[in-house]
């Protein structure tokens, strides 16, 4: 299982794990299991840019329509063909299997998120 305490977070329930300049996005086990069973996803191509804090793609569920954010400023390296043709991955595997999608990033935009802890108070602990 991934430690949890070594990604980073956004207030719009996404994780980010950091590897050099190549940064693997997911939406949080607490978003997941907000949003219900996972119905649809909808990611954005690879190649494309993305700006912190742009609506890159979106997630449906039998409860509501969920977007997905992008926390940092990168290019689209690499999309999770898996999510969209499973998309119950996002709830059954949130921070392994799960994950969106993949940025070419400035590993310093990183720094700012969250951290665990403050996300769990973001959360009220969840």
């Amino acid at each position: 299982m991934t430690d949890t305490s070594a990604l980073k977070y956004t207030a719009e329930h996404e994780w980010i794990a950091l590897d050099g300049d190549v940064a693997t996005v997911g939406i949080t086990d607490y978003a997941a299991d907000k949003l219900g069973d996972v119905v649809f996803v909808d990611l954005p191509a690879v190649g494309s840019g993305v700006s912190a804090g742009q609506v890159c793609g979106e997630i449906e569920s039998t409860k509501s329509v969920g977007e997905l954010y992008a926390p940092v400023a990168g290019d689209i390296v690499a999309v999770n063909d898996a999510v969209v043709d499973d998309p119950s991955l996002v709830n059954s595997s949130p921070y392994e299997d799960g994950w969106l999608l993949k940025l070419r990033v400035d590993p310093a935009a990183v720094d700012g998120l969250l951290d665990r802890a403050a996300y769990e108070a973001l959360t009220g602990g969840e």
